[in-house]
This record gives C-alpha cells, structure tokens and sequence, in this order.
C-alpha cells in the first residue's frame, strides 16, 4: 500500500512520488503506475492541474484505491478540455476532498465501475456543452456521493443511468443550466437513496426541473430541500418508489408544473409520497399521463402531505389509477383535489381524513417541535432547568468559521445563540446536538428543548452540568470543529420521586 504525492508547483515527475518532498507534479505520471489495492494518490492543496486524471486501475472491497488531498490552503483543483476524473471498469474507489472545474465534459465519469464513494468534493462550472452530467455514472453498481457541492454547472448536476445501487447525501447542486438539465436525473436504475441534499434550481436557466427519476425500483427520496424548477420531482415510471418528508417549492413556469409527478412515461406502482411539505407552486402531486398510452397506476398512496400557497389542486387525478389520498393537511385557498369524473365513479381513488386549515405555518411549528416527555416534565417541576430561557438563530455569511455555534448573544446573557454557517442551515426538522448527559434539540425558530438522559448522570448528583455540544463544519476545503457548552441545573431528588 504506497502513498503517492502530487503537487502541481514543487514537484517533478522525476521524482518517486512516494513523499511530500519528492512528489510528482502531473496527474498523467500518476497514470503511467499500475495503482494497487489500498494506494492512495494525494493533491497538494493549493496545487492546479489543467489535465483529465484517468483511473485505471481497481482496488478491492477492504483496500479502495483512495485519490485525496494533503496540506494546507485551499483543495486542490482539476481543470480539463475533457473530464476532470475519467474512469472505465475500476472498481473500489474513493474520491474525496477536491475540487473540479472549468471542464469540457463531467467533473466526474464513471462508466461501468463498482462501488466508487465520492465525498467532499466540489464541482464548478463543468459541462462546457450540455454532453453531460456533471457527475455522470452509466452501466455500474453501489455508487455513493456525499457531502459534495455542485454549482453553475452545464448539463445535469448528476446523471445516473442503469446503476444498481445508488446514494445521494447530504449533496448541494445550484443551477445546473442548459436546456435539457435537471438538478439530478436517474433513468433504469434501482436500489435508490436520495437523501438530505439541497437542490435549488431558481435561478437556473433550464426549461426543465429538480429531480427526474425515471423508470426507477426500489428508490426512496426523503428529507431534502428541492426549490425551484419547472417541477419539483419527476418519477414517472416505477415500482416501490417512497417520496417523504421532503420541502418541495418554488416550482413554476407551467400550467403542468407539479411538486411530484408521475405515470406519463410508463406504467407506475407501489407509489408512496408522505410527509412532505409542497408549497409556493402550480399542483401538488399529479397523477396524469398522454392521452390514449396503455399505462398503469396502481397503489399509489398520497398522505400525511401539507399543501399550500398552490395555484391549482394538491393532488390531481386525471387518468385511470388506484390509489388513497388521506391524512393530509390543506391551506383554506388551495383546492384538495382535481379528479376526473370517471375516476371518482370507478371508486378506485379514495379520498379520506384530510383536513383544511386557516395557516399552515402554525400547524408546521405545531407538529415539528417535538418537545420528550422528559423535558414537559422539566417545565412543570423544575428538576432540570437550561440556565438560558430562549435560543435566537442567526447568519454569519462572513469567513465560514468566525465564532462558536453556541455562545451567549452580547446584547441579552439570558439568550442563547446559535450562529448559522455561511453554507449551513437548519433543516426543517431543526437541529439536534448530543451532549455528556443528554441533547438539545433546536427548531427553525430559535425554540430549543433540553433533554436529559437520566442513565448517563452520575449517581446521587444534584447542582448544575455544564453540558458540551459537539459540531463540525465542512467549507469543502478543511474541516472546523469545536465544542460549546450550556448550563443545565439538576434537582436529582425531583427527578426519582
């Protein structure tokens, strides 16, 4: 297992590679080894290189071949006319801690490879025609990306294409441009994870939408941020597909434009879209497809969704499905459901349990600020008491890592904040952090609750914990942790009485 060093300004490819002081300085000297299981390849950070990396050879499930960083300052930077990494067959990968950028084609290509982990990698500005994603994986198995940011980029953020095995985490992609470009598209493939990403597509100049998942088995797209576009998500073909607890909004441009959509491509089932938030666009779910196609819709289950601030229906039926709309919570000025005559006489689209309200928002905050049982109890008998009595959210856009997450506001000691990092934000179920003896749990509006876990205390102890909450931020380029605390008194009598 050989470590092999590469640095764009100090090094020379009449070096051994094999250390930071006789580093190589081509990625095509790199090419020219035979890489091994478990040798890793590390950029020079600060380190420039105007060449497409080709990947040839594989590692194994226990020794991936690694490509990464090393140094200080910022990550260092693929330029190319063609790919920035190109790979074909090589298995066992990982890619992390890069950036990729002004390149002709992908940031990233890999066609018929097995289980690649991309990670912490940034990609900017690929795509100098619309030829590509700009993170693109055809024909290949278990392929996972997080933790990346894709920007201002032509073609797809991310095309996928016949991959069994597919996980998309805690991503970014912002405007991908052109005038076939999705934030992600998915076609034929299965066993599908979108998770936690945030996908804004407002400001980008493409005709289309956020996701497109097409002709997928077995996908669950859950928890992420989807803003913008001409839709939110596309599935319009599959079997097992489960969209929940997703905030879809922004989406305009047509008369047809839907939050989720499906059954226009192919026939659909096994449909589960729950939990979501769908706001600030045209119709909700729809369930529609060309006129005359011999396409089938079955179980497709729409529930426990809040619709609102819609210009058509929050769920629209206009061609032959079965399938339950219930459970769902509705803004009084948006219209439930738009359901062809035909459809409501055949029975096979139930519609039941849905509620309209007044205000949505408060309904949201309602059901999103989950308070355990531990801390109602705090509040009634005051055997655990968090010395601050309110928590404020700001912004810091400034240097990405300037100040503590948790620090006392100078303006009020009795008010806890929590600064939100250029690039950070809350999600819409808030924020939790763990500490020595219990979590703290943050909602989008600066309400916090305190939860003890009274097995972790120490025996017989009463007086105030200083607890520490422990976080970590990622700006691409390096990691900044650091640890805060707040003070929580404990009456332990009252706690076991």
């Amino acid at each position: 297992m050989t470590i092999y060093y590469v640095n764009s300004a100090t090094g020379s490819d009449r070096n051994s590679g094999t250390g930071q002081t006789s580093a190589f300085a081509t990625l095509s000297k790199v090419e020219s080894l035979k890489l091994k299981p478990g040798d890793s390849v590390l950029l020079a950070k600060g380190s420039v290189f105007n060449e497409q990396f080709d990947i040839k050879y594989s590692g194994t499930e226990s020794a991936p071949i690694k490509i990464g960083s090393y140094g200080t300052g910022a990550a260092p930077v693929i330029h190319s006319n063609g790919d920035g990494i190109h790979s074909l067959y090589a298995s066992n990968i990982v890619i992390e801690n890069l950036k990729i950028s002004n390149t002709g084609s992908a940031g990233i290509y890999g066609g018929s490879v097995t289980n690649w982990t991309v990670r912490n990698v940034e990609i900017a500005k690929t795509g100098q025609s619309e030829s590509a994603g700009a993170v693109t994986f055809r024909n290949s198995k278990n392929i996972t990306v997080e933790n990346s940011k894709v920007t201002d980029v032509k073609g797809d953020g991310f095309w996928i294409e016949k991959v069994a095995g597919v996980k998309l985490i805690n991503n970014s992609v912002t405007s991908a441009n052109g005038s076939t470009a999705d934030a992600v598209q998915v076609n034929d493939s299965s066993n599908i994870l979108i998770k936690g990403n945030h996908l804004d597509q407002t400001d980008a100049s493409s005709p289309k939408g956020v996701i497109a998942l097409v002709r997928a088995t077995n996908a669950v797209i859950e928890d992420n941020v989807l803003t913008g576009g001409g839709f939110g998500i596309s599935a319009p073909a599959g079997k097992t597909v489960a969209i929940r607890d997703n905030d879809i909004s922004g989406y305009h441009g047509y008369d047809w434009s839907f939050a989720v959509g499906l059954g226009d491509q192919g026939s659909a089932s096994d449909y589960d879209i729950s939990g979501n938030h769908i706001h600030d666009g045209a119709w909700g779910v729809a369930v529609s497809g060309p006129v005359g196609a011999s396409y089938t819709r079955t179980n497709i289950k729409v529930h426990d969704n809040t619709f609102d601030d819609l210009t058509q229906a929050a769920l629209k039926v206009d061609r032959p499905a079965s399938g339950s709309f219930y459970n769902n919570t509705i803004e009084s000025g948006t219209k439930a459901t738009s359901i062809s005559p035909s459809i409501v006489d055949a029975h096979t689209f139930t519609v039941t349990g849905n509620q309209t309200v007044a205000n949505v928002s408060t309904t949201l905050a309602a059901t999103e600020t989950k308070v355990p049982a531990t801390t109602e109890a705090a509040v009634a008998d005051p055997a655990v008491v968090a010395v601050h009595d309110n928590l404020k959210i700001f912004t810091d856009n400034g240097e990405a890592h300037r100040g503590n997450l948790l620090e006392n506001d100078s303006s009020d000691n009795d008010t806890l904040v929590l600064r939100r990092f250029d690039g950070e934000s809350v999600g819409k179920h808030g924020l939790t952090l763990t500490g020595e003896y219990g979590s703290i749990h943050v909602e989008r509006d600066g309400s916090y609750a305190y939860t003890l876990d009274e097995t972790k205390l120490p025996a017989a102890h009463d007086g105030h914990v200083s607890e520490t909450f422990g976080y970590g931020i990622n700006d691409g380029n390096s990691q900044h942790t650091d640890g805060d605390t707040l003070t929580v008194f404990i009456h332990m009598d009252d706690l076991l009485r």
